[in-house]
């Protein structure tokens, strides 16, 4: 286990905030002020890996959403363009939120994320460019949300 890696677990399990200001050494970003933002800063930062880059690293994923239709393989193109478009908006603000894969399968592709509210934001910029339908299910225990969307 590395040090990066140990560190955000070892927090995770104290439950306590992180110094501030604390630098993702793998993407950048900074935890300032309670959150993790783009912000610039040029000081001397701790350096944690955040818990997007952990979750991309151990392959955790906090999002599930499956595209499946008649519609979605004719579109296929236009409606994961959509998908991109959506975690760019989302990642501006809130840099947690990423896509992890998107991978084909044989009933339809498999989009997985680091957070829960970039699969809540894919699944309403799809019913709302696309219709169609989308059924969602939240895990408490594990903090997953499962999303499918179909047309």
């Amino acid at each position: 286990m590395t040090a990066k890696r140990s560190g955000y677990l070892q927090q995770q399990r104290e439950r306590r905030k992180l110094r501030e200001p604390t630098r993702c050494p793998a993407c950048g970003a900074i935890y300032r002020d309670g959150r993790w933002t783009w912000a610039e800063y040029k000081g001397p930062a701790c350096e944690v890996q955040c818990p997007a880059c952990w979750r991309l690293q151990a392959r955790r994923a906090a999002g599930y959403v499956r595209l499946s239709g008649d519609y979605f393989e004719r579109h296929r193109g236009e409606i994961l363009r959509r998908v991109r478009r959506c975690e760019q908006a989302e990642r501006a603000d809130h840099p947690l939120e990423r896509i992890m894969a998107i991978a084909a399968g044989p009933d339809g592709e498999l989009v997985t994320t680091t957070g829960v509210a970039l699969a809540r934001r894919i699944a309403h910029g799809l019913k709302s460019a696309f219709k169609g339908e989308v059924r969602s299910r939240y895990s408490k225990d594990d903090k997953v949300l499962r999303v499918y969307w179909s047309r």
